[in-house]
């Protein structure tokens, strides 16, 4: 089977996880029928994982591993969760892609892996403040396509915002395996950060300050 990974890629992935501080493990879901892109995604992650001793992957399925799927919030296949690792298995940081990630998103999971090895957002105080004073959920669901440059930047901070706080849930959306959904949620241009379901939306790459502000405004919605 032809890598997806050439020697090349392969030699700067490396290179980048020499920065890799602590454990990081992969979750992938997926599914034997109807799913176009589980294959790829699966062998995606291999090859990526076998590129450092420091990162480990773990592979699910959903029919047969639905409770797990369920403890996750999975519903989506092919479905990553990136999470931390220590002596008592997983660390759960809410970070999640539906969809493969490939294109420029590729490199939003190298990104998202380091940022998860360093146990760190890199989010600024006022934006540490703020989801430190939450205390109820909040699910960004982040829709994308592998051809668009800007997209990496919307979902790496709603990545981080999910490391800082418990309450939050990020998901990358390939808009185009998931049109039902897109459909669903009105999504015309990428990226498009839709906030609880529909409660609040965001079209663009966003600096966290903006995004933090259209999340205040979504719970405030949601409770009146």
């Amino acid at each position: 089977m032809a890598t997806l990974l050439n020697e090349q890629i392969q030699d700067q992935v490396r290179e980048a996880f020499e920065a890799i501080q602590q454990p990081v493990h992969i979750l992938f879901f997926g599914t034997q029928e109807q799913c176009q892109y589980c294959a790829d995604t699966l062998q995606l992650v291999k090859e990526l994982t076998g590129l450092s001793d420091h990162l480990k992957l773990s592979i699910f399925d959903m029919e047969k591993d639905a409770a797990i799927a369920e403890n996750y919030n999975v519903t989506l296949v092919p479905g990553l969760v990136i999470t931390g690792e220590n002596e008592d298995g997983p660390i759960d940081y809410g970070i999640r892609y539906a969809g493969i990630p490939s294109g420029h998103e590729f490199g939003s999971l190298i990104q998202d892996i380091l940022i998860v090895s360093g146990r760190d957002s890199g989010l600024s105080e006022s934006t540490r403040d703020f989801l430190a004073g939450l205390d109820e959920p909040v699910l960004l669901q982040v829709f994308v396509t592998p051809t668009c440059p800007y997209c990496p930047q919307a979902v790496i901070t709603a990545h981080r915002m999910a490391l800082e706080s418990p309450w939050v849930t990020a998901e990358m959306v390939e808009a185009t395996e998931f049109p039902e959904l897109s459909n669903q949620f009105g999504i015309m241009g990428v990226p498009d950060t839709v906030i609880n379901s529909g409660k609040g939306k965001i079209v663009g790459a966003v600096p966290e300050g903006r995004l933090m502000i259209e999340i205040k405004n979504a719970l405030a919605k949601a409770a009146i």
